[in-house]
């Protein structure tokens, strides 16, 4: 679970609702003073939320990028459904080319950028896409995800999460994830009052169905980067990731992005969400990129 270091939008950006013709998106979305180098598509992974993006917004900006991050269906103030063939990754790849369509309205080249299990979502969305035609982006980021299923470690305590939601409601589930947190012998993180609240009712706000359906796709996902190389020739690719990583080795990040031709970055002294934890280089670093 990404942990956004503060919640305070930064006075360029704002909270909205993004209409696409698959539904409405809640997304934060920030605008630069001067003139738009380009645009970015922001998709949160597993358990996240448009806010795991929310220290990246003012320097993306400040470099000229208009930023939308999004909430996925079934994710925090998106809500959605309790059919879960909304939360399959095809469909969650439907949803993100229909954000795609919505954004690329205002002429601006479309970088997109997926962390997590958003990485597995926007690939998704770029094979879809590719099957149809061009692709609509200017360059395509992953962040801290991998070629297939999670590590069997973070494997094994995702299918305990799974097998939860069969007998207990989020409520219960929290009090039991920080009931074993305390009991790891792990410091845990210092966190603002209001980041520890938002934390809490981010979780609460999960579609359950959305959390068993996509959990299960993360500790069995097929690996499709061969599909994906084949289909990107031109495209700009990038993976990051920090120096460690719980859900995808980083050494496998790495033979993904030699796989890919990607460039590649490691950002120090940064774990799984280098969005989050250092967000000041993981800006620069996709800032870089896009240009």
């Amino acid at each position: 679970m990404s942990t956004p270091p503060f919640l305070t939008l930064p006075g360029c950006a704002r909270a909205e609702r993004v209409v696409t013709g698959r539904g409405e998106f809640a997304a934060l979305r920030a605008e630069p003073d001067g003139p738009v180098r380009g645009s970015a598509l922001l998709v949160p992974g597993f358990t996240g939320s448009k806010e795991d993006f929310i220290a990246l917004l003012e320097p993306l900006a400040a470099a000229g990028y208009r930023v939308t991050a999004v909430d996925q269906r079934g994710q925090y103030q998106t809500g959605g459904p309790d059919d879960p063939a909304a939360y399959r990754v095809g469909a969650l790849g439907a949803d993100v080319r229909a954000l795609t369509g919505a954004l690329a309205a205002d002429g601006a080249p479309l970088h997109l950028l997926g962390h997590s299990f958003g990485g597995q979502v926007v690939r998704e969305a770029v094979l879809a896409a590719a099957a149809e035609g061009p692709l609509p982006w200017r360059s395509l980021t992953l962040v801290s995800t991998g070629p297939g299923a999670i590590d069997p470690a973070e494997a094994a305590r995702t299918k305990l999460l799974l097998d939860a939601l069969q007998v207990m409601d989020l409520e219960q589930i929290w009090q039991v994830m920080r009931q074993l947190e305390a009991q790891s012998g792990r410091p845990r993180p210092d966190r603002e009052p209001a980041v520890a609240e938002f934390l809490h009712r981010r979780w609460l706000a999960n579609v359950p169905q959305s959390l068993t359906v996509t959990g299960g796709h993360l500790v069995a996902a097929p690996d499709r980067v061969a599909e994906l190389a084949a289909v990107t020739a031109g495209l700009p690719l990038l993976v990051l990731s920090g120096v460690r990583d719980y859900a995808w080795p980083v050494h496998e990040q790495t033979a993904m992005a030699e796989r890919l031709g990607a460039r590649r970055v490691v950002v120090a002294d940064a774990g799984h969400s280098p969005n989050a934890e250092r967000p000041a280089a993981t800006a620069e670093a996709l800032a870089a990129f896009w240009a």
